[in-house]
């Protein structure tokens, strides 16, 4: 039944099909295994802040944790606590400053110092560091504090986050960008860097903050892994088809060739009697025996 043309070419029809399905999954496991696949940057070089950003533009993910150098100009009495900040698993302060950025696009950019276990600490020395910007600014005879460089990582704006209704209105535990303009002296439709960044070197009287480098994790998207496995199972599912079609023909067959037989056999049986019957000579001889 296999070799008859009409179930070959049946057969060529269904390999068709679980070809298109073999492909269809195999373009799944692609899709898959691109979409978890981390491109690794190297953030550990430390780049220029302009070639990576602009002022009032989106950060892109190729900024976001990149070690960077900039210059500028710290403002003071910008200056800010910002709570709840992690350092090795330990909570405390983050000292975030405004700094004006000169070698690149103009705007304001904060920059996190430090770190301080407790508030006391991080206010002495966010209080300290605005003093010495405060002398800067008084020794230079145009009015603005002297030129720095500032290396460290860069990291995009977070998001806002509403005091406690009990706490602190003013406390900040985020660095979040569209709060601190806020709080930035005269800071009115000025350009602004969506980002912040944190420090290399500390502040005196703060810690180093711990920023590690970026993990590269591999994770499949198991969603096109499971679209894969179902466009296999199409593609046996052809082939276990045809297969039987093939059979329920062939079990057809034989049971039509059964019926066929058996309606033979019951037109051949009443004929043979009928002809037995009808022979008077057979009678007699059987008769006289």
């Amino acid at each position: 039944m296999m070799l008859r043309p009409r179930w070959v070419l049946a057969l060529l029809f269904a390999l068709a099909v679980a070809a298109a399905f073999a492909l269809l999954g195999q373009w799944q496991i692609e899709r898959a295994v691109e979409q978890s696949t981390t491109i690794e940057r190297p953030t550990e070089d430390v780049l220029p802040l302009g070639d990576l950003v602009q002022p009032d533009t989106a950060t892109e993910q190729v900024a976001t944790a990149q070690r960077v150098e900039v210059e500028g100009v710290y403002v003071p009495g910008d200056t800010v606590l910002v709570e709840g900040r992690l350092n090795d698993g330990v909570a405390g302060y983050w000292v975030v400053a405004h700094l004006e950025v000169t070698d690149a696009a103009a705007g304001g950019l904060p920059v996190a110092l430090g770190w301080a276990a407790d508030r006391e600490t991080a206010q002495d020395a966010a209080d300290a560091f605005d003093a010495s910007v405060v002398e800067e600014v008084g020794a230079d005879a145009a009015g603005v504090g002297a030129e720095t460089q500032v290396v460290g990582r860069f990291l995009p704006s977070e998001a806002p986050v509403a005091p406690d209704e009990d706490g602190d209105p003013f406390a900040m535990t985020t660095v979040a960008v569209a709060q601190l303009i806020n709080v930035w002296a005269d800071y009115d439709d000025r350009p602004v860097y969506f980002g912040y960044i944190t420090t290399t070197d500390a502040a005196p009287g703060l810690e180093a903050i711990a920023s590690p480098p970026p993990e590269h994790t591999f994770e499949l998207n198991w969603l096109n892994v499971f679209y894969a496995v179902e466009w296999a199972v199409f593609a046996g599912f052809a082939v276990y088809l045809w297969y039987r079609l093939v059979r329920d023909a062939v079990e057809r067959e034989q049971q039509e060739a059964e019926e066929a037989a058996a309606a033979a056999a019951a037109d051949a049986a009443p004929g043979a009697a009928a002809d037995s019957a009808g022979d008077p000579a057979d009678s007699a001889a059987a008769e006289a025996k």
